[in-house]
């Protein structure tokens, strides 16, 4: 999400902005009304976001569970068309047990997440773990482990919900450390999380 809304500061309604995003050729989020962009991505983001679809597809393959790719979106909050209250994001990946459950037809917007994970970048890491993490917890109660993964260095903060208000967080930090999510039963190797990606510091620094 960028940080400037995208066109006037007018006020929509989530059905208006379903309506412009639809006929949209570039991907927007929605807070409260206002319209964001979606801004364009690192070289080293997207190389996470490869790797880590790598890692997910094998290991989900043959359960309950499917991924999808950063171009689904997630309603967030109860949805009244004409109000103007709520968020529609686009996390990097989701992950969806059970089989997924949407808003409407167009089948575009899911509702049930199992697993979000989300790569921080400087223009949106205040909101990733601040507003959004809110209203996540707030308004998704499949929502079992939110991730959120560094760019400049190998970290990885994940938050695991173990009832219906409480979340552990644990922070593997280096390359060879990792981490399970228990709703799926996949294990994250730091080390194939960040294959090919370039440190803006020396590694050894980063590990400290």
């Amino acid at each position: 999400m960028s940080t400037h809304p995208v066109l006037p500061p007018a006020r929509f309604t989530m059905a208006e902005y379903l309506a412009f995003e639809r006929a949209a050729t570039e991907r927007h989020e929605y807070l409260d009304g206002l319209i964001y962009a979606m801004a364009g991505e690192s070289e080293n983001h997207g190389r996470i976001c490869v790797n880590l679809t790598a890692i997910l597809v094998p290991q989900l393959r043959g359960s309950g569970c499917e991924m999808f790719s950063k171009d689904t979106k997630v309603l967030c909050g109860p949805y009244r068309a004409h109000t103007r209250e709520g968020l529609y994001a686009y996390p990097d990946l989701v992950v969806v047990c059970g089989g997924g459950q949407y808003h409407d037809q167009a089948r575009d917007v899911l509702l049930n997440p199992t697993v979000l994970i989300e790569v921080l970048s400087p223009s949106t890491e205040a909101f990733d773990r601040g507003e959004k993490f809110v209203r996540y917890r707030h308004w998704l109660p499949s929502l079992r482990d939110y991730v959120l993964v560094a760019q400049e260095h190998p970290m990885v903060d994940h938050y695991h919900r173990t009832a219906p208000d409480q979340w552990t967080l644990t922070t593997p930090h280096g390359l060879d450390t990792s981490l399970v999510l228990p709703s799926i039963g996949i294990r994250l190797a730091l080390r194939d999380v960040y294959e090919r990606v370039a440190f803006p510091t020396p590694l050894d620094d980063a590990q400290e």
